[in-house]
């Protein structure tokens, strides 16, 4: 199989920022888990991991009249060196060692990012105060400039206004077609 190429390691990384998850035994597998609405990304990350997977994505209910797209990685040693840097506490946190890219940075926003007027929100609120202030700053090495902006009794990352049109320059060539709705404009 060889190692992750890497366009898989950047993906990869902006999946754990977002929705993705590690699960391991004696190895390791990443879960992509979307809405039956993000059906064309969930085959978009398939096709990026294709050579990683067992079976193609299948459609499961999730709910009464919810469906969600799912497929799993093989169980895999190359991925327990993630696992180790995500989750080493048993939950998942926010290496100090993580560095972002535009790619990571495209995939994070697909997963957990949204639009509201003219800003950008990161729904990080999974991860502690002290974790989100670092990717501040790793967003803050992209000329990225935000802020912790509380929503309900959790906290997400907001993205200042002023910098939206640089974010949008930085994501948009990886953006997937059925994803652009998400870009302010």
């Amino acid at each position: 199989m060889g190692s992750l190429t890497e366009r898989q390691v950047f993906i990869l990384l902006g999946k754990l920022l977002g929705d993705g998850s590690l699960r391991r035994k004696t190895n390791t597998l990443l879960e992509i888990n979307h809405s039956y609405k993000q059906k064309d990304y969930v085959f978009w990350l398939y096709e990026e991991f294709r050579m990683l997977v067992g079976s193609p994505p299948i459609l499961r209910a999730s709910g009464i009249k919810r469906f969600s797209y799912r497929f799993t990685t093989l169980s895999l040693q190359e991925l327990n060196w993630y696992h180790d840097l995500f989750y080493k506490t048993g939950y998942k946190v926010i290496p100090r060692s993580l560095r972002l890219t535009p790619l990571t940075l495209a995939v994070w926003f697909m997963d957990d990012g949204s639009k509201s007027r003219s800003s950008v929100y990161f729904n990080t609120q999974q991860f502690s105060v002290d974790d989100q202030k670092f990717l501040l700053t790793l967003l803050g090495e992209l000329g990225l400039y935000g802020a912790l902006n509380k929503d309900k009794c959790y906290y997400r990352i907001r993205l200042s206004t002023l910098c939206i049109k640089h974010f949008v320059e930085l994501v948009e060539p990886f953006i997937i077609d059925s994803m652009r709705y998400k870009l302010p404009r």
